[in-house]
């Protein structure tokens, strides 16, 4: 006969409540996560939960994917690396510079191995399905990521079908992109949801590697990185997107979200934070980046619209998601 399952010795601590989902003034949910910040001089200001345990902070690595580029050798600026950094809504902008960042460099929409999809934003989807548009990979959100990372293999003469094999050159180049930039070793290496290799870092590491880019020297691939965009953020994100919003409006600061709900971000002082809603809630991810920014002495009128989630009945706000820290 079957043997019942043993049960486990111990158990891991439930991570703190970031948020809670409040309808017509009851709590009917509540979001647990983790929350570092850094101080100027890269010192742990504050934490909340488990900052230094791996995770995956998805598209939030970006960035530092972006640099591995560079460091490949890829000479990409202005929009074209902000794309190369993004998690784009899929807007016809988005769309026709994929398109032209592969023919740039002799390729075509076939070489792309990220997956079908539909355009991220929910506006622009609506419109893309009226108009006749089906799943395509150019429509995915990390194709301006992939159309970079095969820019860079074909610049090299590296081996285009296998370039999202974690031992192909340019991979391992990127590796050590973010092993340096967080001052950590990649912890495990999974595949995220383009099919690219997905390295795990702590959030302290995040944290690390954002303020990195933004005090790096000029000129420098990480600094190259963050100045395109800081420059570009609606290729990096969308029209109604937060990091779009943050990057337009508070003079310097770098900021990429991942799936997820993870968050990393860089003031332009050296200041940095990284966060991560455990469940994977993103609806509690904007309140939560608020208030760490607003507790960080960010006071910027933009944070009113990020933090705010409002939550619906019958088509009308009868209440909200709230940070609780």
């Amino acid at each position: 006969m079957p043997q019942p399952a043993t049960p486990p010795t111990a158990s891991t601590p439930s991570a703190p409540v970031l948020a809670e989902v409040v309808r017509s003034g009851f709590v009917e949910g509540r979001h647990r996560g983790s929350v570092v910040a850094l101080a100027a001089d890269g010192s742990v200001e504050w934490a909340i939960g488990d900052v230094t345990s791996p995770v995956f902070p998805r598209s939030a690595n970006k960035p530092m994917q972006a640099a591995g580029m560079l460091r490949a050798g890829l000479d990409l600026v202005g929009e074209r690396l902000a794309l190369a950094a993004a998690s784009h809504s899929g807007e016809p902008f988005h769309r026709d510079l994929v398109r032209t960042m592969l023919k740039e460099h002799g390729l075509t929409p076939d070489h792309l191995q990220c997956p079908l999809a539909l355009p991220l934003d929910q506006q622009e989807q609506e419109a893309y399905l009226a108009a006749g548009g089906r799943r395509d990979r150019v429509a995915m959100n990390c194709s301006g990521k992939h159309a970079a990372m095969l820019a860079a293999a074909a610049l090299r003469t590296w081996p285009l079908e296998s370039y999202l094999d974690p031992e192909h050159p340019l991979q391992r180049v990127i590796r050590t992109a973010v092993e340096e930039a967080a001052g950590e070793p990649v912890a495990a290496v999974g595949v995220d949801g383009c099919g690219a290799p997905l390295m795990a870092i702590s959030l302290t590491g995040l944290a690390r590697a954002f303020r990195s880019f933004v005090l790096a020297a000029p000129g420098t691939p990480e600094r190259r990185v963050a100045d395109a965009m800081r420059a570009h953020p609606e290729y990096v994100a969308g029209t109604h997107r937060h990091d779009t919003w943050l990057m337009r409006e508070i003079p310097g600061v770098l900021a990429k979200v991942g799936a997820e709900a993870v968050q990393g971000l860089a003031l332009p002082d050296g200041r940095a934070l990284a966060l991560k809603v455990e469940d994977g809630g993103v609806r509690a991810l904007s309140p939560v980046l608020a208030r760490t920014l607003r507790l960080m002495g960010v006071t910027a009128p933009v944070l009113e619209r990020v933090g705010r989630t409002p939550v619906l009945g019958r088509g009308e706000e009868v209440g909200q998601v709230r940070a609780v820290f």
